[in-house]
């Protein structure tokens, strides 16, 4: 659906190290856990720390020994999400497009759709989310999106002077308008069809390379 460095872990760049006792291990992603399913039920919102405090059966004192608000912890559970770390590299681009897209926290993994549903609102209205949001959330996913046209161009499959910043999201952003605007969810049939009829058509050298 749904890339810029990474932290060095999650919420690196928000704890003072030595600082405060550290929940690590299995206990963070535990709140972690609690933390998606609160954001996935009630939307950013409407989270409160005692809320994902009451999920994750501890303290809210234990949160605030680790996270200074939620904006902290709800970016540091969106990036605990299971996903693809490195782009897959099928070959061509239309392997890569299929194999990114239709994979674990792509466009047709509910879940993730669900979680960025859930944090749409809280981009237009709290500006602190929306600056960490796009910087550690979005970022790392833009530039893992744009490395498959990137690679695809060093292959030579692309045509001359295809413009890479309105091509690689293109892909996303239709998908997720019809998710948003119109309602239909998109499937891996879906996804096919734009890769087929749409991004090919517009990224290719040769136009025989589109299979069906």
């Amino acid at each position: 659906m749904f890339p810029y460095p990474y932290p060095a872990g999650p919420g690196a760049a928000l704890t003072v190290e030595g600082s405060r006792p550290r929940v690590e291990g299995d206990r963070e992603q535990e709140i972690f856990d609690a933390t998606l399913q609160v954001l996935e039920e009630v939307g950013y919102d409407r989270l409160t720390m005692d809320a994902v405090a009451t999920a994750a059966r501890a303290s809210k004192a234990t949160l605030y020994r680790r996270w200074n608000g939620k904006v902290a912890l709800v970016i540091d559970a969106l990036l605990s999400q299971k996903g693809p770390h490195e782009v897959p590299d099928t070959g061509t681009l239309r392997g890569d497009l299929l194999a990114t897209f239709c994979g674990v926290g792509g466009l047709t993994d509910h879940s993730a759709v669900a979680t960025f549903a859930s944090v749409l609102t809280a981009i237009s209205r709290d500006a602190e989310f929306a600056a960490a949001f796009r910087e550690k959330v979005i970022a790392p996913k833009a530039a893992r999106g744009r490395e498959v046209f990137e690679r695809a161009q060093a292959r030579g499959e692309l045509k001359e002077g295809v413009d890479l910043d309105l091509l690689a999201p293109a892909l996303a952003g239709i998908c997720l308008h019809r998710l948003f605007l119109m309602g239909l969810p998109p499937d891996q049939e879906l996804i096919r069809r734009v890769v087929d009829q749409i991004i090919l058509p517009a990224a290719l050298k040769d136009p025989h390379q589109i299979e069906n």
